[in-house]
């Protein structure tokens, strides 16, 4: 009888450790669903306060003009929506270089200044660009028509008309992936200006002004700042006299929303007023934005608040 009763035993602790394993397991089972739908919850609430946020921006803008208005001039206005936290921007998409009105001489900055294309290959690149957005086959000197996409082994032909997307531009003949990443958000297809908005415009953009140098730039996005803080006007960038703009205008604005347990939710978008009362706005892009990608600001050094961790969908 004892052997029995010691194999009983034995089976009784292994039963109950199995137990008590099945237990651990569904407890944290139950833990991280309850988690992700407290997760989730606090996405939804984030998301629809971002695009609250996009809308009161694009109110506040279509707003007369006051000392109070808020402007698209990349100044950040923050605010709480219960518990929570909200930081919204918008800059006049002027800020940046229109890729279907843009001289050559605007691209060709562009792309030697910031993207580090050498002269030679931003003459290539440029006149391919403007190949790709003219309506006729004939080939630029160092442009590229569809009999050289063919010969690069492209399946694809230039489109002959106007950028529809920036995006568009990674399919040009001699822009690698790594020229795009650098160029991307210097450029716009919304604004149809053929210069840029030097009062508005980001660091990047500045360097690609013909006979702009870094310490120009930075000395004049100093002054612009301080004229700011002070409430004094921007004074023009020289640099950027051959190719000034003025507001269009379509606004690019980010709304970044944190909640209480760091979920981050991001909108991005660009809108135009319409002049329809019926329908005031046009969306002409909207999307989920990159959490530690930098907002549309004229100034970088301001463009990121502090953000808690992201949780995406």
């Amino acid at each position: 009888m004892k052997p029995q009763r010691g194999i009983a035993l034995i089976v009784v602790l292994w039963l109950t450790i199995m137990l008590a394993v099945i237990a651990s397991g569904f407890a944290f089972s139950m833990r991280s669903e309850a988690l992700s739908a407290r997760n989730s919850l606090s996405l939804a609430k984030a998301r629809h306060a971002a695009n609250g946020a996009v809308e009161r921006v694009a109110f506040e803008l279509s707003r007369p003009r006051m000392a109070s208005s808020w402007l698209a001039d990349g100044q950040a206005h923050t605010w709480q929506d219960g518990d929570l936290a909200i930081y919204a921007v918008a800059v006049d998409e002027s800020a940046r270089i229109d890729l279907n009105a843009a001289p050559e001489a605007l691209l060709r900055g562009l792309l030697e200044n910031v993207g580090g294309a050498d002269p030679e290959a931003s003459r290539r690149i440029a006149d391919a660009i403007a190949d790709w957005r003219d309506p006729d086959d004939l080939k630029r000197p160092n442009g590229a028509e569809e009999a050289d996409y063919r010969a690069a082994g492209q399946k694809y032909k230039p489109a002959n008309a106007p950028f529809e997307t920036v995006s568009e531009l990674a399919r040009v003949l001699g822009v690698t992936p790594a020229l795009y990443a650098r160029i991307a958000d210097s450029l716009t297809v919304q604004s149809r200006q053929p210069g840029i908005n030097a009062q508005l415009a980001p660091r990047d953009v500045l360097l690609a002004l013909p006979g702009a140098t870094p310490e120009m730039v930075d000395t004049y996005l100093a002054q612009r700042e301080e004229a700011r803080k002070q409430k004094l006007p921007v004074a023009p960038f020289p640099a950027a006299s051959n190719f000034a703009a003025g507001a269009v205008p379509v606004w690019r604005i980010r709304a970044i929303v944190t909640a209480p347990d760091g979920v981050t939710f991001v909108r991005d978008a660009v809108l135009r007023p319409s002049g329809d009362a019926r329908r005031p706005l046009l969306v002409l892009g909207w999307q989920e934005g990159a959490v530690n990608a930098p907002a549309p600001l004229a100034d970088p050094a301001s463009a990121n608040p502090p953000l808690a961790a992201n949780a995406r969908p």
